[in-house]
């Protein structure tokens, strides 16, 4: 009876540990995407659905650097969020609430990326710690409001106390459960998140966006007729 506890134990940490889990993707129709091919991205605040109150300037953050590389202009974060601030506009939920054509005029960008955290930071399981990252997000021309491309993404990745034995494990767990309340180690999670669903991946349309005009790569992932 014994042993039999002790396999069913380790089957079970066997299944839980391991390293990062992601959500599959699919190819996506781009036809609209290319047809309304934005120069210019405003990213608007996320609306945060996690108990975590880092998670919308966590993942905010990290949305820059992945766009930008794959060719679009990027409105500076601090430049739009001060200015939502300044207009009494503090969450973003109140910001994505804001009409496509009025964002347009007073930003003066081709499209909005909106973006809504539906998980964020750590949990404790019985033998190891969890932290999480997952999003969603949809780029709308700011004209026109047709949606040009959306995406998710969920990242995750475990604490490491396998090979500790059961009561090593479960003091690991504790141990680095703390260390994810101090540390926050669900911030390059969402950094990884953010370049995995943002960055073009011509193979798997859909995956990602599109090479933008300031790509050396624009227009290269356009299908041949």
């Amino acid at each position: 009876m014994k042993l039999n506890f002790k396999c069913a134990v380790l089957l079970t940490a066997a299944s839980l540990l391991g390293g990062c889990a992601t959500t599959a993707t699919t190819q996506k129709d781009m036809s609209d995407f290319r047809a309304h091919m934005p120069r210019s991205i405003l990213v608007l605040p996320p609306v945060n659905d996690s108990l975590d109150i880092k998670a919308a300037y966590s993942v905010w953050s990290g949305v820059t650097v992945p766009i930008a590389e794959a060719g679009y202009y990027v409105f500076p974060m601090a430049v739009v969020d001060s200015m939502f601030k300044e207009n009494g506009v503090h969450s973003g939920a109140e910001a994505q609430n804001i009409p496509a054509k009025k964002l347009q005029e007073i930003f003066g960008a081709d499209a909005a990326l909106y973006i809504r955290i539906k998980q964020y930071g750590a949990s404790y399981q019985v033998l190891q710690s969890v932290s999480t990252v997952a999003a969603e997000a949809k780029l709308i021309d700011l004209k026109t409001g047709t949606l040009l491309w959306s995406g998710s993404k969920s990242l995750s990745q475990s604490s490491n106390n396998g090979d500790s034995g059961l009561i090593g494990a479960l003091v690991g767990a504790v141990i680095d459960q703390v260390s994810n309340s101090l540390s926050d180690r669900s911030y390059p999670l969402a950094n990884q998140v953010n370049m995995m669903m943002y960055t073009p991946t011509p193979s798997r349309p859909g995956t990602g966006l599109l090479y933008g005009p300031r790509s050396p790569q624009y227009q290269q992932d356009v299908p041949t007729k």
